[in-house]
């Protein structure tokens, strides 16, 4: 039997190869999602993601334009979660109110990580005054239950998107603030970064090449199950009429206009108030499972189930 050496064989070759990559990874994410089931909740986000991109496409209808001849109408073919006391569709406004939910949620937690984290690290890594100006604004900030601080700012700033995000993201701020601050003291104690130091190394450099890589991990956990209590606060505000203003679709404006019709048009509390309860479900699901996959104790256990 000959032995291909050419090129033309050798490039026949390749392809099994690949192939057998790629099944390799489509297995280990079986396995994974065969093993734990939280990871299912990724998918369910992602459903949620995509609805909130193509909404305009997968509403069957307009979310803002009055139907005076179809308000509040049950469940039908037309109208697959009937229609409000306006007449418009409920799952229109269920699909766009996604949009709406998880973009104020993600920005929040964006704005409040991005201003945390470096409050955090710059307290630990200088030291000295810096640490306890603002450890003493963190803990200022910590005093008031996050709920009241929004209520308290939003009430402040005027009810509007803008604002909310706003309250939002500073309510954020102290709890990212204190896991990096956290972190990175463990991290500076370290004897790498004490070297990087005496060398002379620049301050920027040691913190994007020493101390952020090392603390993603923890704060990345933490972006995934706090953007459940985003969504859940913007949700409440908006509930509240602090938040999104009418006519604009959102979760918690919807429960609040279908409240006084409880009693005889329940559907129209139902397809919102189920779509938080999932989604706030899922979002912890998810970050639970996260966290335990960075955790190095689960991993360590993991590898000698192995």
């Amino acid at each position: 039997m000959s032995v291909p050496t050419s090129l033309e064989s050798e490039t026949q070759a390749d392809p099994p190869g690949k192939r057998e990559k790629a099944g390799s990874g489509a297995k280990q994410l079986l396995d994974a999602l065969r093993q734990d089931p939280r990871w299912w909740c990724g998918l369910i986000l992602l459903l949620f993601i995509l609805i909130a991109i193509f909404a305009p496409i997968l509403s069957p209808y307009s979310p803002i334009i009055y139907n005076p001849t179809h308000t509040a109408q049950g469940p039908s073919g037309a109208h697959l979660l009937g229609t409000d006391e306006l007449g418009r569709d409920q799952l229109s406004r269920i699909f766009y109110g996604t949009r709406i939910s998880l973009s104020v949620a993600a920005i929040t937690i964006l704005l409040g990580g991005v201003c945390g984290t470096i409050l955090g690290v710059l307290a630990a890594y200088n030291k000295g005054w810096v640490d306890q100006v603002i450890t003493m604004l963190v803990d200022a900030l910590l005093a008031f239950p996050s709920l009241v601080l929004a209520l308290a700012l939003v009430t402040a700033l005027g009810p509007s998107l803008i604002n909310l995000v706003i309250a939002l993201a500073v309510v954020r701020i102290p709890i990212y603030a204190r896991i990096a601050r956290g972190q990175t003291l463990q991290i500076v104690a370290q004897d790498y970064v004490t070297a990087a130091r005496v060398s002379g190394t620049r301050t920027w450099k040691i913190l994007a090449r020493h101390i952020i890589p090392n603390i993603f991990s923890p704060l990345l956990v933490q972006a995934t199950l706090s953007i459940s209590f985003a969504i859940l606060d913007e949700s409440v505000l908006s509930f509240l009429g602090l938040g999104v203003q009418p006519p604009t679709p959102e979760w918690g404006a919807m429960v609040s206009e279908a409240q006084p019709f409880l009693r005889t048009d329940p559907w129209m509390m139902l397809g919102p108030a189920l779509t938080i309860v999932i989604v706030l479900i899922s979002l912890n699901l998810f970050g639970d499972a996260i966290r335990d996959h960075l955790d190095p104790r689960t991993s360590t256990r993991r590898l000698e189930r192995l």
